[in-house]
């Protein structure tokens, strides 16, 4: 199983917010009804979190008025020995002309390109 992300988004009126929040508790699902929310910081959309076979699946979980709207992210964390690899792996060793490269100078960074 996978760890999903979906957003929900709806129209910022005070009443499309509690007709999401209503549509969303009255499932009973117990996904959707402990979905947060971010209406009252100015971004309305509804967040889920689930872990599920796939997208499709987390998509289905919504109710049929929501899903065209949804965006669904897969989730995945790295862990630091990971990202050491990838790094070393993509490190170019020559370097490319024409790359911006950032120096202190005084303090302060300058950015610059390599010549």
């Amino acid at each position: 199983m996978a760890r999903f992300l979906i957003e929900v988004p709806h129209e910022p009126e005070l009443v499309a917010c509690a007709r999401a929040i209503e549509i969303l508790l009255k499932t009973g699902s117990h996904f959707l009804t402990h979905a947060d929310f971010g209406c009252t910081d100015g971004e309305h959309k509804a967040w889920i979190m689930a872990e599920l076979d796939g997208k499709e699946e987390a998509r289905g979980i919504l109710p049929p008025s929501m899903r065209s709207r949804a965006k669904i992210v897969k989730l995945n964390y790295f862990t630091l020995e990971e990202i050491d690899a990838i790094l070393r792996h993509h490190q170019v060793s020559v370097q490319q002309p024409n790359q911006w490269h950032a120096r202190r100078e005084g303090g302060s960074e300058i950015h610059e390109a390599s010549q």
